[in-house]
């Protein structure tokens, strides 16, 4: 039987050389984006996950979090039928927003993982050998 890990992603674990302090948003992110970045660093850098080198990622996800957000908001203003231009847009936005956010423990299954590594503290537990 072959062992292999496709498909499993690996647990997130604190980092040793993980950020203690969040970063001001970078300049050039919009609006939206600079919302989500001042949302998400205090949860990133409780949960010691992130360094230096993951703000890319991270500024990544903003990014498409912020442009899906500025599409719903620019199709809710036309008040008229969504365009189906702009919704394919906001579309991959999501997706890519959805797929970033997981990598860096922003979605309750990505958060279990992180979770599942934490040690038992129940030593009480009768049934342990």
């Amino acid at each position: 039987m072959s062992m292999h890990l496709r498909g499993i992603k690996p647990s997130l674990t604190p980092d040793g050389e993980a950020l203690t302090k969040a970063p001001t948003a970078p300049k050039y992110l919009g609006q939206q984006a600079k919302a989500e970045w001042k949302r998400i660093m205090p949860q990133l850098i409780a949960r010691r996950i992130i360094t230096q080198g993951d703000l890319a990622g991270v500024e990544a996800y903003c990014v498409a979090a912020g442009a899906a957000r500025q599409i719903a908001e620019t199709m809710t203003a036309s008040g008229g039928l969504p365009d189906l231009k702009l919704g394919g847009l906001q579309i991959r936005y999501m997706q890519a927003a959805r797929q970033l956010a997981a990598e860096y423990g922003l979605t309750p299954t990505s958060r279990a993982r992180i979770g599942s590594n934490a040690p038992e503290e129940d030593e009480d537990d009768p049934l342990a050998v």
